[in-house]
């Protein structure tokens, strides 16, 4: 697609200089994630059940997947905790 393929739809695409890839590095961490506990775990048949299940582990993902690094919380409730005291 290169950076003139999103012409028409209104996207702005982020490029990090060469070589520099801890711009993106969380994503990358998901991505890697998301692909082997849900895109390579489950066959899709349609593109509409991908989303949903995405929609749902996205949820899952944030809200109640709990990390030994976030002190036994989700994302979220670490988040809310940093925010709130």
């Amino acid at each position: 697609m290169g950076r003139q393929g999103s012409g028409g739809s209104h996207i702005i695409q982020s490029m990090s200089r060469k070589g520099n890839c801890l711009d993106n590095s969380m994503m990358e961490n998901f991505f890697g994630i998301m692909k082997s506990e849900l895109l390579y775990a489950e066959k899709f048949e349609l593109p509409e059940a991908f989303i949903k299940a995405l929609d749902e582990y996205i949820d899952y993902y944030n809200n109640i997947r709990i990390k030994s690094r976030l002190k036994g919380k989700s994302p979220v409730q670490y988040r809310t905790l940093s925010i709130t005291g």
